[in-house]
């Protein structure tokens, strides 16, 4: 497949039904590749194999079919390609740029709240001892793959200084070329306790694979992209462009969620509303 040619993707997670910020964002990577002349991609990311469930992914393709969305065949679930992210999680262990974390959610949080110039966001915990970790290790303790940062910045040395395209524009109004900035989201994990892989490797790996040269997505995940660049560059992958859209918002002004009671597509469509009124009212 040719680098030139437009190709982006819709990723939802099947945890949930879709809303109305689910809505906005399908239709722009729709209308966009469709302006391109190019392909649209569905991908369902249902890595998480506790929350995912098959009526799920049923309802996301009922939804977009009502929005008149069409992408090009097959669509990929990430749970049939896990050994795609065990050789790229194998390639990073083999540079030595990986420890095992031992922590729980807990006592990473209490590490970071502990932090010696004030509560951050990152971590950056490091390999446990040798001695320690055998003993956790036969123990049969659980563990995640964490990405050294110290570790992946010698690796890329002089490529240290990574960037990436906004066609859009991040939560402060970032657009142009980035500097990314890795270092604010720390040591990463990439692989989960419970899972083979975790998000930002396995998104990195099918853009990849996938041939993905936008990336068309809500602002909120605008940080996710510094962390991806790095891993592109560790991988020797292609950086997509970036195209960051403003999120839709509840009249409290708080941003749609599956979470909350957000009113659903599925709702939407039950009391009548078309898909050309939703496309009106999300001004699109």
């Amino acid at each position: 497949m040719s680098r030139t040619a437009f190709v982006t993707r819709f990723a939802p997670s099947p945890t949930g039904l879709l809303h109305r910020g689910h809505a906005y964002s399908a239709i722009l990577a729709h209308e966009a590749a469709r302006a391109a002349r190019g392909r649209l991609l569905l991908r369902i990311e249902d890595i998480d194999a506790v929350r995912c469930r098959p009526e799920f992914e049923t309802a996301i393709i009922d939804d977009l079919a009502w929005l008149g969305i069409a992408w090009a065949r097959p669509l990929r679930r990430q749970s049939d390609h896990l050994a795609d992210y065990a050789k790229a999680l194998g390639q990073l262990g083999e540079r030595g740029l990986l420890y095992r974390c031992f922590r729980t959610r807990k006592e990473v949080l209490d590490e970071i709240s502990r932090a010696p110039h004030g509560p951050t966001e990152a971590f950056c915990g490091g390999p446990w001892p040798a001695a320690d970790e055998a003993r956790l290790l036969a123990s049969g303790q659980s563990f995640a793959w964490r990405l050294s940062l110290a570790a992946a910045q010698r690796a890329l040395g002089s490529r240290s200084g990574l960037t990436f395209v906004e066609e859009g524009a991040g939560p402060g109004g970032e657009t142009g070329t980035i500097c990314a900035q890795p270092a604010l989201a720390g040591d990463i994990v990439l692989a989960r306790k419970d899972v083979e892989v975790a998000y930002h490797l396995a998104v990195v790996v099918d853009d990849a694979l996938q041939g993905v040269t936008h990336v068309v997505r809500g602002a909120d995940l605008f940080a996710a992209a510094h962390v991806q660049r790095l891993l592109q560059a560790l991988l020797d992958l292609p950086s997509p462009i970036y195209r960051h859209h403003p999120l839709v918002l509840r009249a409290d002004g708080h941003r749609f969620a599956k979470r909350d009671t957000a009113e659903t597509l599925r709702d939407l469509r039950a009391r009548g509303v078309t898909a050309a009124a939703l496309r009106a009212e999300l001004g699109l």
